[in-house]
């Protein structure tokens, strides 16, 4: 009888499984809305002009290496890059929704199709445009970007592999990695924002666009994303430990939080102004 009353009582074990499913799917939530903003900033800003005036609608624009005279294929490489990237952003996460990819299986299949080409496409022209323009930074800026081309090209290569092989599992796991990897101009500009709001820009000298913390993020841009991931795919499997799914959690709110700073921050400071 005093077992009865009191197991009603007694607090349910932690579900350290289940805390990491919620704590990425409020990560992959804040990251959903931050990509559309940046859609909506990109649709706006630039795809107007460019429609209008073709290659000379980079002039004028906030743009890195944007429109200059004489460079066709330059010119050529930049647009390609800005109209490609509505894709690769705004696409990405439509291809990780369950019921996306439930529901609607031939739009899921074209959408990856075109998310690829894009991807490529928009890598092989950042590339180019990284190494004949030096736009902004230095040497290092250049090499942390190139890094995460290269893997984007690779992670691409290796999605579409599997995925013709029908090993969908694999598939799945190189799709992820090349969503991460392709986010990493967002991730920059995201982190960029929230560092500037939280310290002031600590570590960065706006003027040459150089600094410690922003050696720091060239690389963490597609690094930190991918270790997370991985680290993800770890706590999914069977054998993994409770300490360590909730270590991962607790890892994963605190970058969740300062991502929401940094979207707010970037859509307040650098999207929504310029619509």
């Amino acid at each position: 009888m005093n077992e009865a009353v009191l197991s009603p009582s007694l607090p349910k074990p932690f579900d350290a499984r289940r805390a990491v499913t919620l704590t990425v799917k409020s990560w992959f939530a804040a990251a959903a809305i931050g990509h559309a903003i940046f859609v909506v900033y990109i649709l706006a800003v630039f795809y107007p002009p460019i429609a209008q005036s073709g290659l000379h609608g980079l002039e004028g624009l906030h743009l890195p290496g944007g429109f200059r005279e004489g460079d066709t294929l330059g010119n050529l490489a930049a647009v390609s890059h800005v109209l490609l990237a509505v894709i690769v952003i705004g696409g990405g996460p439509l291809q990780l929704i369950p019921a996306v990819r439930r529901s609607a299986p031939n739009f899921h299949r074209w959408l990856g199709r075109s998310y690829l080409f894009a991807a490529v496409i928009s890598s092989i022209a950042g590339l180019y445009m990284t190494w004949t323009r030096h736009t902004i930074g230095n040497l290092i800026s250049q090499i942390t970007i190139s890094i995460d081309g290269v893997l984007i090209l690779v992670f691409a290569f290796l999605a579409l592999r599997t995925a013709m092989a029908g090993r969908f599992s694999e598939h799945r796991r190189w799709a992820l990695r090349l969503f991460m990897a392709a986010s990493a101009v967002w991730f920059f500009r995201v982190a960029l924002m929230g560092w500037a709001m939280l310290t002031g820009g600590w570590g960065i000298d706006w003027k040459s666009f150089t600094g410690p913390f922003l050696y720091f993020l060239g690389f963490a841009q597609y690094l930190l994303p991918l270790a997370m991931l991985e680290w993800y795919f770890h706590c999914q499997k069977p054998v993994a430990r409770q300490h360590t799914q909730i270590a991962f959690v607790g890892t994963l709110v605190p970058l969740t939080i300062f991502m929401a700073i940094g979207i707010f921050a970037a859509s307040m400071g650098m999207w929504l102004p310029r619509m």
